[in-house]
């Protein structure tokens, strides 16, 4: 989602022409283009996981929301795109960055509990 303002940063890196380090300015509009992409496919992944997903527990998402987790929780106002484009309130987890290593963590906490589900294969792809 576009900024109300425009930022510009000066940022530090190698030229790849000359192999040399380098100063540059580059403006939000410029990082707003180059994640377009990726973050459209982001948002099509949502959409077609919740077109896939069970009654029962599309109807827990509506009514408790998305959460963002991960480093893909730090890009600005991803929250607001994701529940503009789903039509579902959404918001970023708290501390996102550690959120999977925790998950991960209770699941091995837990693994006879979750073997079965993890071992499913209709669960998987």
């Amino acid at each position: 989602m576009p900024l109300v303002t425009e930022i510009t940063k000066e940022i530090r890196g190698r030229d790849i022409d000359t192999g040399l380090p380098r100063n540059v300015e580059i403006s939000s509009k410029q990082i707003e283009d180059a994640m377009e992409k990726p973050i459209n496919e982001i948002i099509e992944a949502i959409v077609n996981t919740l077109s896939i997903t069970p009654p029962e527990l599309a109807s827990d998402i509506m009514q408790n929301g998305i959460y963002i987790s991960g480093g893909g929780a730090l890009i600005r106002n991803i929250d607001g795109l994701v529940s503009q484009k789903t039509g579902v309130k959404t918001y970023i987890a708290d501390s996102p960055l550690d959120c999977v290593a925790i998950g991960a963590g209770k699941t091995l906490e837990n693994f006879d509990k979750m073997k079965k589900i993890l071992l499913n294969r209709k669960n998987i792809g």
